[in-house]
């Protein structure tokens, strides 16, 4: 049977639409649902024209938090997913949606985790004058941004970045770790162990390097 995926978005979704790429030549993997929590979004109309199925749950009808995480929940269940991706998904998810989906619920953030937890990634990272920047895939827990680490993707920061460029650099390296994760997930290639670090049971790629950052 092929592991089935509910993908949540917010706008056109590149990183999903890169994990849909992936997997349509695959016989493992079922993209079962796109769902995004604003109307009319680009991502949801893309995946349409895939064949995918779409939804949309408005987070302006539900004045609390927990109440709309509570109907998402129940509508991503409605599809029965083996696991839940978070692909822009431009929301923090309380408990009420996070816990049922203990251990398969992946977000991709874009930083070095721990480093630059929440927003603002790309000009905090500036402002700081790191010299490599990133992205990290993770399973996600109610505490925002400090969940098992499953593959990062390292970026250099050039002396004529600004937020953009650096942004963009980044967005790169997503489109090529994410897919690889939703591949390891579909080969159930991956466990959390009792100390909360993500183990893999052969080996595969987890650091993914920016060709700029290798040519330097």
């Amino acid at each position: 049977m092929p592991k089935r995926f509910v993908i949540l978005i917010s706008g056109r979704g590149s990183n999903m639409q890169a994990i849909v790429n992936m997997a349509k030549n695959r016989e493992d993997i079922e993209i079962a649902a796109v769902i995004s929590h604003k109307p009319n979004s680009a991502g949801t109309a893309w995946v349409a024209e895939q064949g995918v199925a779409t939804a949309e749950l408005l987070h302006k009808d539900y004045p609390v938090r927990e109440e709309y995480d509570a109907a998402l929940r129940d509508l991503v269940l409605s599809y029965q997913p083996d696991y839940v991706i978070l692909a822009g998904f431009m929301r923090i998810l309380t408990p009420v949606f996070i816990e049922p989906f203990a251990n398969r619920l992946v977000n991709i953030h874009p930083s070095l985790l721990p480093s630059f937890t929440g927003l603002d990634t790309h000009e905090r990272a500036l402002a700081e004058g790191v010299k490599v920047h990133g992205c990290t895939v993770h399973f996600v827990t109610p505490v925002l941004d400090v969940g098992p680490i499953i593959a990062q993707g390292m970026v250099p920061v050039l002396a004529s970045d600004d937020a953009d460029t650096l942004a963009a650099r980044v967005l790169k390296v997503e489109h090529q770790i994410y897919p690889a994760v939703v591949d390891y997930l579909s080969r159930d290639l991956l466990s959390v162990n009792e100390q909360q670090l993500v183990e893999y049971k052969e080996d595969v790629k987890t650091l993914f390097v920016s060709d700029c950052l290798l040519a330097r």
